[in-house]
């Protein structure tokens, strides 16, 4: 999760996420009932990826579109961490559906099923196209959303585990080895639990209020420290307020003699230029009236 501040077309690529939801379900019902006919364990599991996919992409745009309201006397800080809500969401759902996946699959091992290889592959390398067509249309949105980015991962996922499909009905129509099917079923399964796990812990950073990842917070407390008329710091807050900008929260006490409307222009500049913080709610006391005991961290 990046500190930067970054302004965003909020309308950018809504167009190209509608067509891709709708592709990506209409692609979930062909592999569904190809799945269904064929027999085919992985290309149904295939099917329920690009549905969680259509499933993200609709949350996320919704989401997009939420986060766009303004601040008001409900929300005093706005909508925008709704995204990151959204992205928990749908990161919990693969990871159900994953482990899903992996219990159908070990069912299957035990009592393999016939399995039509033609129609698997014909509906899998349909799949193939769209996937990788889908993936075009949300790259680019994909760059500055963390939704968007996790449903643009999803389809480059969809797209390899239909070339695992693909794989998996050729060996059954060259050899009869109906028992590929479960264990393609296996490695996609694996990718999307794999991937869920390494895209949310950043969500969940957010949502706890953590600190940048890329910001060690006595970094920045040192770097206050050293800005001439400090004498002290502490109730120190560093912390996410969405995907997209950092805030800081402190309180300063100051030597005799400061100018603190002068101080606390010096420590936005400082902080601004080294850590690209934007947002700081900076507290200044006198040695005399500075809090009682405070934490250098909290409260």
């Amino acid at each position: 999760m990046s500190h930067a501040h970054h302004h965003v077309d909020p309308d950018a690529g809504d167009g190209k996420i509608a067509i891709a939801v709708a592709i990506n379900l209409g692609l979930t019902v062909a592999q569904i009932i190809g799945g269904l006919v064929s027999g085919s364990l992985s290309l149904i599991a295939d099917a329920l990826h690009n549905f969680s996919d259509a499933i993200a992409l609709i949350i996320a745009f919704g989401a997009r579109k939420i986060a766009r309201r303004p601040a008001n006397e409900n929300m005093t800080f706005g909508y925008g961490r709704i995204e990151v809500v959204a992205a928990l969401i749908n990161y919990t759902t693969l990871i159900m559906i994953g482990l899903y996946l992996i219990y159908e699959a070990i069912v299957r091992l035990w009592d393999p099923s016939p399995v039509a290889g033609w129609i698997v592959i014909g509906v899998a390398a349909i799949a193939l196209l769209v996937d990788l067509g889908t993936a075009a249309l949300t790259y680019k949105a994909s760059k500055s959303s963390v939704n968007i980015r996790a449903a643009f991962l999803h389809n480059v996922a969809d797209a390899l585990g239909s070339v695992a499909v693909i794989i998996a009905g050729t060996l059954v129509l060259l050899f009869g080895w109906v028992w590929v099917d479960p264990i393609a079923t296996l490695l996609i399964a694996g990718y999307i639990l794999w991937q869920s796990a390494t895209e949310l812990p950043g969500v969940v950073r957010v949502l706890m209020l953590a600190r940048p990842s890329d910001i060690e917070t006595e970094n920045v407390i040192q770097t206050m420290r050293l800005v001439p008329g400090v004498a002290g710091i502490h109730h120190v807050h560093l912390w996410m307020m969405q995907e997209h900008g950092s805030a800081l929260d402190a309180h300063v006490v100051t030597a005799p003699g400061t100018d603190h409307s002068d101080l606390r222009k010096a420590l936005k500049s400082k902080l601004k230029d080294r850590f690209n913080l934007h947002h700081m709610t900076l507290e200044l006391e006198t040695e005399a009236d500075q809090c009682k005991h405070p934490a250098t961290i909290g409260h």
